[in-house]
């Protein structure tokens, strides 16, 4: 918790505010800017005496269910009462996630990678888009569409419970690729307050993967920004990638960047899937 800054945010938002944008009157002897403590106490349901410690950053913490209310009399927007719950040192509602509604910057960003692999994810790894690039090189192993749960477009379910998509990898590899998939479920998890999609993914892993189970157990942590890959295409063989993720705002929607090393073979095996296109999975 950050009183200082808490008390300084508070006091701010207070003053801007007109009592008539909040339905009160104005009345015709008004010595200070915006609105009084008293005013916002009453609109948030709280006492007044609290408010001036919390604007003396002299208070205790707040709770969760008083900074709501304080959001709502103070008319804050999502990004102004996000950085409330920050200040008073809580982790922000969630509420803003995106779903599987592609952002049209990210489909813009999408049809401009022309000449590398890139995908579009959520956080919790739900494949929601991918360049023609990316199809040849993932192919079937990352389906967009899902059918079934048997063809689920979540790259952590299919890692767990689907061998097609594990014989694309090198053996000596898969137990790094899945501590690296289980610590940053585990992260997003965290993040989004272990909302009902989180929840659901995490029962259906430990319900269907032991490895899962005692990955997850071990509470490893850790968010995927960039790394080095190595894939077992039909056509062009074993290439070698960096890769590069790019997150939205509230980082619940991903675009990932395949790049070959510089000064490598990478470099043609990128050039001849251009050549070999999706039809190699077909």
């Amino acid at each position: 918790m950050d009183r200082r800054e808490l008390a300084d945010f508070l006091r701010r938002c207070r003053e801007r505010l007109r009592p008539q944008e909040v339905g009160l009157a104005a009345g015709p002897r008004r010595r200070t800017p915006g609105l009084r403590r008293e005013e916002v106490a009453l609109l948030a349901g709280m006492s007044a005496d609290y408010l001036m410690r919390l604007e003396q950053a002299r208070s205790p913490q707040p709770s969760t269910q008083l900074l709501g209310a304080l959001a709502r009399a103070l008319r804050l927007d999502d990004d102004e009462r996000d950085h409330l719950y920050v200040l008073a040192g809580h982790r922000p509602p969630a509420g803003r996630l995106a779903g599987h509604h592609v952002r049209p910057g990210l489909l813009f960003l999408l049809d401009q990678l022309g000449t590398v692999p890139a995908q579009i994810l959520t956080d919790l790894g739900d494949v929601l888009a991918q360049n023609e690039l990316a199809k040849t090189l993932f192919g079937s192993v990352c389906a967009v569409v899902r059918h079934d749960h048997d063809r689920d477009h979540n790259i952590v379910w299919r890692w767990f419970n689907d061998p097609v998509l594990r014989a694309a990898y090198p053996p000596d590899e898969h137990d790094h690729y899945s501590r690296v998939h289980v610590a940053d479920l585990r992260a997003t998890v965290g993040r989004r307050g272990n909302d009902a999609a989180a929840t659901d993914l995490v029962k259906r892993l430990r319900a269907s993967s032991p490895e899962f189970v005692a990955l997850w157990d071990r509470h490893e942590v850790a968010v995927r920004r960039q790394s080095r890959i190595r894939v077992q295409h039909p056509a062009v063989g074993l290439i070698e990638l960096d890769y590069e993720t790019l997150l939205t705002p509230a980082e619940d929607q991903r675009l990932l960047i395949f790049t070959a090393p510089p000064g490598t073979s990478n470099v043609v095996c990128l050039e001849l899937l251009r050549v070999v296109g999706p039809q190699a999975f077909t």
